[in-house]
């Protein structure tokens, strides 16, 4: 590996975390303001992220055999921005899904591609550090094109996103031109060693290990719990007649709890050998149902704050501890990006059933209901995990980490 390469990585994964969740907060909002509805929103946002639960295990095998990762991503990170274009010109319900649809297909090969990339330039020894690393750019990349989302929805409206979208798209695709693609070493990708040859595919090695199962069935029910209360929040603060201006309000969601996350993904990175992943998962764990029981304890703005802060702890302790413990569990197995891919799928079954659930209790009930049913679901999440605990602890994960 070469410090270029690293530092590009880097600078790709700043770029790249507007890119790869295209409107994200604000499509819920720019929808609202075209009429939609509160339950259909929550079915098309499905719709999408059913499109990319089916991509998911592909997209891990895909990166596992590729050569050229490089080059995936940045035809990834074109089709997202072209598709997402799409809204700005048309808001009928074939656009919406399209979008919604591709957009989930080629976001679902992000994770394992970054992963794959990473983890060819560090090996197993440095994967952990610079995951931090990028954790902490990607979430400085959506700190920093949150606030300027802020103020372009606060001068000229939701539609100049669309304009930041692209210019972050572009600077990606700069980003990823200088990593070279001679320093990623194929072999360690995909958790093999350097001297090994490829593996013939057994995908068995996934399905019988428990504590990856357990691992993905935990942030399944995470993610079922958290994925809509962000976009909910916002759709309702725009639901709500003479409320502060709604995409300000999104941006600022997502500038407090990206401004938690950098310093908690640089923490994480550098606790894992102490506090072990289990116990940082737990952490993790814990946060969810009080952020959940806080956002259906009052409709106040100012109780955003409170609520993003956790969701700034929770996921920059998740976002370097999860694809580094499945690293682990997977090591000389070949098939270290399908594995993530294997936790995608199941975060992923979550995620996508999460807006239609919650905007269906909202919209039949409130929006006070339908986070006290997330903050339960977060609470069976959290006794899973704690159930679970010697199978981590015999797997000498619980306090350790591996490396070379």
């Amino acid at each position: 590996m070469t410090l270029r390469s690293l530092q590009a990585l880097c600078l790709t994964s700043f770029f790249i975390a507007d890119v790869r969740d295209g409107l994200g907060p604000f499509l819920g909002i720019f929808l609202t303001q075209h009429h939609w509805q509160p339950d259909d929103i929550g079915l098309l946002m499905t719709a999408g992220g059913v499109a990319g639960l089916l991509a998911t295990l592909p997209a891990g095998v895909i990166t596992d055999a590729s050569h050229n990762k490089r080059l995936m991503l940045a035809l990834l990170c074109v089709l997202i921005t072209g598709t997402t274009l799409l809204l700005w010109f048309s808001q009928g319900n074939s656009v919406v899904a399209l979008s919604q649809i591709v957009s989930g297909i080629c976001a679902a090969f992000i994770g394992p591609l970054i992963t794959g990339i990473t983890l060819g330039l560090t090996g197993q020894n440095g994967f952990s550090a610079q995951m931090g690393k990028n954790e902490a750019f990607n979430h400085a990349g959506n700190f920093s094109t949150a606030l300027i989302a802020g103020g372009i929805a606060w001068y000229w409206g939701i539609g100049g996103i669309f304009i930041l979208m692209s210019c972050t798209m572009l600077l990606t695709l700069v980003a990823l031109l200088a990593i070279r693609r001679d320093d990623i070493d194929n072999q360690r990708a995909r958790g093999l060693e350097s001297a090994e040859s490829p593996k013939i595919p057994d995908f068995s090695v996934l399905i019988q290990n428990k504590a990856l199962l357990i691992t993905g069935l935990t942030l399944m029910l995470f993610h079922l719990a958290n994925a809509a209360l962000l976009p909910m929040l916002s759709m309702r603060i725009a639901a709500a007649p003479g409320a502060i201006n709604p995409g300000l309000y999104a941006a600022a969601t997502v500038i407090i709890s990206q401004a938690v996350m950098i310093p908690v993904a640089i923490w994480t990175a550098g606790r894992i050998d102490k506090y072990g992943y289990w116990r940082l998962i737990l952490l993790a764990l814990v946060l969810m149902p009080v952020r959940a029981a806080l956002a259906a304890s009052s409709s106040d703005p100012l109780m955003m704050v409170l609520v993003q802060i956790l969701d700034g702890l929770a996921a920059g302790v998740l976002g370097v501890v999860v694809p580094s413990l499945i690293v682990a569990l997977l090591r000389g197995s070949g098939h270290v990006n399908a594995g993530q891919s294997v936790v995608m799928l199941m975060q992923g079954a979550g995620a996508a059933m999460s807006p239609a659930l919650t905007g269906m209790i909202a919209g039949h009930y409130s929006f006070g209901i339908a986070f006290s049913v997330l903050s339960i679901i977060a609470l069976v999440a959290l006794l899973i995990w704690w159930r679970h605990a010697p199978m981590f602890s015999a797997s000498n994960l619980m306090t350790t980490k591996l490396s070379d």
